[in-house]
């Protein structure tokens, strides 16, 4: 189902909501590792997907939420304060989310689509318990909060940014697990780039590949390989933990190579510039991350965390995140100036309607 017809379905109230995105940086088992055991006025855990906490992505940037949360109101991980639940699996996500209301957890956010059904199930068979959903909405529960971000909008940014950047006009998409959520990054990417080389007066070859989930980093790897190896000098990825070989990948070229000849990654969920630092053939130190397409994920969880706090929690409502206060951006990186101006005039089209950016690849047929 596309995003555009899950919205349609949804009989809850939809608010655009704006936020100022601020994210630093998925393999994981199933733990819950316990440094405090305060009651407080409210607790809250967070289900991760099968990666770990700390994947430079979707869950860590979830979790930073948590942290800023816990920290506001001096609570402290474990129980009656904050903490999470690692899945090894999907097989652990409804086991988790149970085991997070009956260990007493007030407030208990699903990172990702991939949890919808567990959490539909858990808030079932925990009525007196608040639900949120990350990526998905689900509609009818009335203990159940839906977060979804517009993310083909900055997509569509970073496709700018990568026109006005390739040298060789060839570029790569890699994705995790072919959905409609991860179609908004492919098909918002694959305009912004096509509009660019349009206005540049050039064609510009775009590879695209999914790596068939979220944890596969050696598979990753391989296609990033394939995609560079072909003439590809600018990868966009949404692969969360599974993204983490093609940094790998464009390490290990651009290692060998001189700074002027690096290939490019673009990276996704939170700035994983930090993951694209290296020292060049010819002894210069760089970095390979050209920009990186931002969710404002923490903002998201610690404002609904902050209304269950407050006693209002607001079940039944679906949050969109958009381009609009930035609750999904792109960050300056190592945007060339000029390239950043294209990317700025871009990102003020879509929010004067000027520009429609595609929910789906279909949508660009």
């Amino acid at each position: 189902m596309s995003v555009s017809k899950f919205k349609k379905l949804a009989t809850i109230a939809t608010a655009a909501v704006s936020v100022s995105v601020l994210l630093t940086a998925c393999q994981g088992k199933k733990s819950s590792s316990s440094t405090g055991t305060k009651t407080t006025k409210h607790s809250i855990a967070l289900i991760t997907d099968n990666n770990a906490i700390n994947d430079h992505s979707f869950n860590e940037a979830a979790w930073n939420g948590f942290k800023a949360f816990g920290k506001k109101h001096g609570l402290k991980q474990g129980k009656g304060g904050y903490q999470y639940f690692e899945s090894s699996s999907a097989a652990d996500f409804t086991p988790n989310a149970n085991e997070a209301a009956s260990s007493g957890f007030e407030t208990i956010f699903g990172v990702g689509y991939q949890l919808t059904s567990a959490i539909k199930s858990a808030a079932k068979k925990n009525p007196k318990k608040n639900f949120v959903i990350i990526d998905d909405v689900i509609s009818g529960q009335k203990n159940v909060a839906s977060v979804t971000f517009e993310s083909n909008q900055a997509s569509y940014l970073a496709g700018i940014a990568a026109a006005y950047t390739t040298k060789t006009n060839h570029v790569g998409y890699i994705g995790g697990a072919k959905s409609a959520t991860l179609e908004l990054f492919e098909a918002g990417f694959k305009q912004g780039v096509e509009a660019g080389a349009k206005a540049l007066g050039k064609k510009i070859k775009i590879d695209d590949q999914y790596i068939g989930n979220f944890t596969s980093t050696d598979k990753a790897k391989s296609i990033a390989q394939s995609m560079y190896a072909s003439g590809a000098d600018i990868i966009y990825h949404a692969a969360a933990n599974a993204g983490n070989g093609i940094f790998t990948e464009a390490k290990e070229i651009n290692k060998n190579r001189k700074a002027s000849k690096k290939v490019w990654v673009i990276g996704v969920d939170v700035d994983q510039s930090s993951m694209g630092s290296y020292t060049s053939k010819d002894g210069k130190k760089s970095n390979f991350v050209l920009t990186s397409v931002l969710k404002g994920l923490d903002v998201a969880v610690e404002r609904i965390a902050e209304k269950a706090y407050q006693g209002k929690f607001p079940g039944g409502k679906h949050f969109v995140y958009t381009l609009e206060g930035n609750g999904v951006s792109v960050t300056k990186g190592n945007i060339d100036s000029k390239t950043w101006s294209k990317v700025q005039a871009a990102r003020k089209q879509i929010l004067n309607d000027k520009v429609k950016v595609a929910e789906s690849v279909s949508d660009l047929k």
